[in-house]
């Protein structure tokens, strides 16, 4: 299958919490293995209804993981209502709730790929929870982006109570995501107070010229962005 630049992932159990229900805790790395898989299977499904076929071993080559991790993973998607299991035979995956026309977030895919497999996220070894973080802030960048902006405007608070990131765990999951090339982090200064900053979340290869550069940086930040103020902020 020929990937597309882009795909849709149902967002609406995202926009309701769901991401919270991901842990780190004994087995959590099954949890960091379920997310990775659903991103792989949205990448590979039908735009018109949101199969994909993916073999274990298309699976493994794409996330680099074992079967035994795979298997678990697919059962905790199954089990959380985000993926339905076989609805056209063995091999085969569809993404819960799927609509083509509503509810959904759009992820970039071709430019996340290299010799077949998902760059970034398949460098994660499933070992600490900053993994599981990251992915949970990643989902989270991508239902809450602004598409006119192509950013997600959110502070840490607002993370907080999406995804259910600890505080003193967002900025790690950050740098993570920062580190695999895969979220860009953009400043914006308030025009009514110079000392109150916002932090814009892109997406990398996710319409990469329609950035900070090309659009602008004042007058076009959504009424409901929070500022804070900069020396609370970390530099990212």
């Amino acid at each position: 299958m020929k990937l597309r630049d882009w795909v849709r992932l149902p967002s609406a159990w995202i926009e309701e919490e769901g991401l919270k229900a991901f842990q780190w805790r004994k087995g959590g790395s099954g949890h960091t293995a379920a997310l990775m898989l659903l991103l792989a299977i949205a990448h590979h499904a039908r735009d018109e209804d949101g199969v994909a076929r993916l073999p274990y071993d298309d699976l493994e080559r794409i996330t680099l993981m074992s079967r035994t991790k795979i298997a678990e993973g697919l059962r905790c998607l199954e089990s959380m209502g985000l993926l339905i299991g076989r609805p056209e035979g063995r091999s085969t995956y569809q993404l819960a709730n799927y609509d083509k026309d509503r509810g959904w977030a759009m992820l970039p895919t071709r430019s996340l790929y290299a010799s077949g497999r998902m760059k970034g996220f398949s460098g994660f070894l499933l070992r600490q929870y900053s993994e599981l973080d990251a992915l949970k802030a990643y989902l989270t960048f991508a239902a809450r982006r602004d598409r006119k902006l192509n950013a997600a405007f959110i502070t840490y608070e607002k993370l907080h109570d999406y995804a259910g990131i600890p505080d003193g765990r967002i900025t790690a999951a950050i740098s993570l995501l920062i580190a695999a090339n895969l979220v860009t982090v953009e400043q914006h200064q308030s025009r009514a107070d110079p000392s109150r900053i916002a932090h814009a979340y892109r997406l990398t290869h996710l319409n990469p010229r329609l950035h900070q550069g090309t659009i602008g940086r004042a007058g076009l930040i959504p009424s409901n962005v929070e500022f804070q103020q900069a020396p609370d902020m970390l530099d990212l």
